[in-house]
């Protein structure tokens, strides 16, 4: 899962199993009413959790909105609104996706029921991303050169076997010696990736 959905932030996690849903922020200056926001914020966290949903307010102090922003990237929260002034009196928050980086204002009449409907379209958004990803890195080969040409994309290879171990071994050993000898030839030093191939599975839809 972390593998899959992951970036270069940080986790990137499905609704169903982060820790916290929504992280709110509220982004205050000095000159601003810190106690009315930061209620506000507490307000609406205590909505959410009413309709299920895991939140957390970071309003401390100690560190400034874009730490808590990365913060919460890195963490892969779902969700992060942003409380700010100008916010506060439109009565909206920010709302921030983490998985796609959507972002758009929400009123604060059905926040609630709209972050949970959001919960169910990133869950379902990330699942089909993943799947596309996973569909558009299969390959189906049928001779040795199309098995090297999609190895070398790091792409999911269906192709004909014996099922017999030795042929595994033979598949393994000599795909790895002739991506070493392409990298060499192409001047690319050390080989990264060896391009030595296994054998994953038989899928269940083989046939159909």
């Amino acid at each position: 899962m972390i593998m899959i959905h992951s970036d270069n932030m940080g986790l990137v996690l499905p609704p169903k199993v982060a820790q916290v849903q929504v992280a709110i922020v509220p982004i205050i200056n000095k000159d601003d009413d810190i106690e009315a926001m930061k209620g506000k914020a507490h307000d609406l966290a205590a909505e959410l959790k009413q309709s299920g949903l895991r939140v957390y307010v970071d309003d401390s102090e100690v560190h400034n909105p874009g730490f808590k922003f990365n913060y919460w990237e890195l963490r892969g929260s779902p969700i992060r609104l942003e409380l700010g002034v100008k916010d506060f009196e439109k009565e909206e928050v920010k709302v921030v996706v983490r998985y796609s980086g959507e972002k758009f204002q929400a009123s604060w009449t059905g926040l609630a029921a709209g972050m949970v409907d959001q919960m169910e379209k990133i869950q379902a958004g990330m699942y089909n991303k993943a799947k596309q990803s996973r569909e558009d890195h299969i390959s189906h080969v049928k001779n040795w050169e199309d098995f090297m040409t999609a190895l070398a994309k790091r792409d999911v290879c269906l192709a004909p076997w014996c099922d017999t171990v030795a042929c595994e071994v033979v598949v393994k050993d000599r795909s790895k010696e002739e991506s070493i000898a392409a990298m060499a030839e192409a001047n690319e030093g050390e080989a990264q990736l060896t391009g030595s191939a296994k054998t994953l599975c038989i899928p269940f839809e083989l046939g159909k």
